[in-house]
């Protein structure tokens, strides 16, 4: 069982673990602590390779369901072949597909039941990924508040997803990945007048554990309020591209 997230060690196989044995003269490590010092390394790699290719890098967060897909889908329309995404789920590549339809380079990391994505999985798929032009690089975790949360993955920034149907309550359950954000986007607005969600609350709540995210309004389906998101991407990336 792995302590970071509880799933079977089994479905982690690109993350080594130890288990907790004493022997005189050595030191107890915890498990949770060396998943994440071994992840940590991994990310560093990534974070390298992916400045000194002047890459914007974004790990998406959400649940299941909450249009991070759909969402991309978007993106890939608007920035075509400039955007690679490596997509996360437990089975199936038909994320991928969606988004290499949508006009954008993909590739697909099957975790086989591990509840998020690490580092080290994801440097794997760059190594097979060509990013020449690539100026966007989007990860897009696998469906989960919880464990994603705490993996540094090499991006320069995490943003959430959470869609109306979800409900307004989610940011303080979930504080973990909420108090680490730079971006929340709130997704299908054009379902606003049936649904009983207060934005106001839910940016009031982010707030309360994180000052320093950009909030984004938007429908994936209907491209209401996606100008700005593809709006700061852009500047994101002609910073780095300014350095």
């Amino acid at each position: 069982m792995c302590e970071t997230c509880g799933c079977p060690e089994a479905t982690h196989p690109t993350i080594g673990h130890a288990h907790h044995h004493h022997h005189p003269g050595t030191a107890t490590i915890t498990v949770g602590e060396e998943v994440l010092a071994k992840n940590n390394r991994y990310a560093e790699n990534n974070r390298a390779r992916i400045r000194d290719r002047g890459i914007f890098a974004v790990n998406i967060i959400s649940s299941p369901g909450s249009g991070k897909t759909t969402l991309l889908e978007t993106l890939g329309r608007h920035f075509g072949q400039a955007m690679t995404v490596i997509e996360g789920d437990i089975q199936t590549t038909r994320d991928a597909e969606r988004i290499i339809r949508s006009g954008s380079h993909a590739c697909q990391i099957q975790t086989n039941g591990a509840c998020h994505l690490d580092a080290h999985a994801v440097g794997h798929a760059m190594d097979d990924l060509d990013l020449d032009g690539c100026r966007l690089l989007v990860i897009e975790n696998v469906g989960n508040l919880v464990c994603p949360a705490g993996y540094d993955l090499g991006e320069h920034e995490k943003m959430a997803i959470l869609s109306l149907p979800e409900g307004d309550d989610k940011v303080l359950k979930y504080p973990s990945l909420f108090s680490r954000i730079q971006g929340l986007i709130i997704n299908k607005i054009d379902l606003r007048d049936y649904l009983d969600f207060d934005m106001e609350k839910v940016v009031n709540e982010c707030r309360s554990l994180n000052r320093q995210f950009d909030v984004f309004a938007l429908s994936a389906k209907t491209r209401e309020g996606v100008a700005k998101l593809t709006d700061y991407l852009e500047q994101r990336m002609d910073a780095l591209k300014a350095t």
